[in-house]
C-alpha cells in the first residue's frame, strides 16, 4: 500500500469512530506503528487530525468529545484486560460505585460473578450488563439520559448520591495526567462523577494507556485522590505513558498493570496478569469529614505471607 493509500484509510477510520489507537491502525493498514506514527503525524500537519498518546482522534481540542459506539472500538483488548484486574479487587458482598465508560461496562460484566454485591451506578449500560447477575443488587441514580454515552447526568443523579457511603469507586473518563488527575469532556459528566468519588472510601480509575497523559476540559478526580490506577502495559516506544505512569506512582498512587491479552481476551501464556509498581511512600489516607474508611488502600495490594512479600520486594529491587 502506497503512502498516500495509508494516509487516507487511517483518516477514513477516524472519521469514522473518532479516536484509534496506533495498534489498531497498524493492524487494518498491515504496517509497523512506526510507519503509522509516521502517517499520523503527517496526516496532523494538514489539520486533519489530533495525535494523542498511542493514537489518533477527530481534531477539535479539548472540548471534543466521542460518542460510545466511537469509544467501544478503542484499545478493546486493553480494556478487557483491565477489566479482567480491576474486577479481581471487588471482593463478595461489597458495596461499590461504577460510573459510566466503556471499560467501566466491561468491569460491569465481569462483576456478575460476585455474590451479595451491591453496585450503585449512573450507567444504563453498566446496569443492563448486571441486569442478570442474580445475586447482584443494582441501584441506579436519577437524572437526566445523556444519549452519547448512555449516562444519568445532573441535579437528579447528584443529589440521589447525597448520603451515600460504599467501599470504593471504579471510574473512567477522557484522560489522565500526574498534573490534573483524571478529567473529561463534558462538564455535566464530570460533576456525576465528583459525587460518585465524594460516597467512596477509596477511588480506582481504570484507564488504558491512551488516555495517559491526556488532559481534557473538566477535571473528576484530583491525582491525590485517586487510591488506585488500573492500566495496561504501553507500548515499549511509548515514553510518555511510561513517565506519567512513574510520575502518578510518584505522588502515591497504587498502579496496577494488566498483562498482555490474547484474541480471547486472556492472559497471554507464561505472562503474569498484573503488577504492581512500587511505591516511593505510603499512601494518603482521607482527611477529616470524607467519611470512615471502609478498606485501607494499603490492604489492597499488601502482600498476606512471606512468599507474596519477597516478591513484591524482588519487584522493588528492579
Amino acid at each position: 500500500m502506497f503512502a498516500a493509500e495509508r494516509r487516507q484509510l487511517i483518516l477514513e477510520m477516524v472519521r469514522a469512530n473518532g479516536a484509534v489507537s496506533l495498534r489498531e491502525l497498524a493492524r487494518v493498514v498491515q504496517t509497523s506503528e512506526v510507519t503509522v506514527r509516521r502517517d499520523v503525524r503527517a496526516l496532523e500537519a494538514e489539520g486533519l487530525l489530533d495525535r494523542r498518546h498511542g493514537g489518533a482522534v477527530l481534531p477539535g481540542g479539548f472540548t471534543r468529545e466521542s460518542g460510545f459506539p466511537q469509544k467501544s472500538h478503542l484499545a478493546t483488548a486493553e480494556k478487557t484486560a483491565i477489566a479482567d484486574l480491576a474486577a479481581s479487587l471487588v471482593e463478595e458482598g461489597e458495596a461499590i460505585v461504577v460510573g459510566a465508560g466503556t471499560t467501566t461496562q466491561e468491569l460491569a460484566r465481569r462483576l456478575a460473578r460476585v455474590p451479595g454485591l451491591t453496585v450503585v451506578t449512573n450507567s444504563l449500560l453498566v446496569a443492563q450488563a448486571l441486569a442478570h447477575a442474580n445475586r447482584v443488587e443494582v441501584v441506579m441514580t436519577g437524572g437526566t439520559l445523556r444519549g452519547s454515552n448512555y449516562a444519568l447526568v445532573g441535579s437528579g443523579a447528584e443529589q440521589s448520591l447525597q448520603g451515600l457511603r460504599v467501599s470504593r469507586a471504579f471510574l473512567s473518563g477522557s484522560g489522565l495526567t500526574a498534573e490534573r488527575g483524571l478529567s473529561t469532556s463534558n462538564m455535566l459528566s464530570a460533576s456525576v462523577d465528583r459525587a460518585l468519588v465524594q460516597a467512596a472510601a477509596e477511588v480506582v480509575v481504570l484507564a488504558d494507556h491512551t488516555k495517559l497523559g491526556t488532559d481534557t476540559m473538566f477535571q473528576t478526580v484530583p491525582t491525590d485522590v485517586i487510591t488506585r490506577l488500573v492500566t495496561d502495559e504501553p507500548p515499549g516506544h511509548d515514553d510518555r505513558a511510561a513517565t506519567e505512569l512513574q510520575a502518578l506512582a510518584d505522588q502515591g498512587v497504587q498502579i496496577a498493570v494488566a498483562g498482555p491479552v490474547g484474541t480471547g481476551g486472556e492472559s497471554t501464556p507464561g505472562r503474569p496478569p498484573r503488577r504492581d509498581m512500587p511505591l516511593p511512600g505510603q499512601r494518603r489516607s482521607h482527611g477529616p469529614g470524607t467519611g470512615p474508611q471502609l478498606r485501607s488502600a494499603a490492604s489492597m495490594g499488601e502482600p498476606q505471607g512471606p512468599g507474596e512479600r519477597a516478591r513484591v520486594a524482588d519487584l522493588r529491587r528492579r
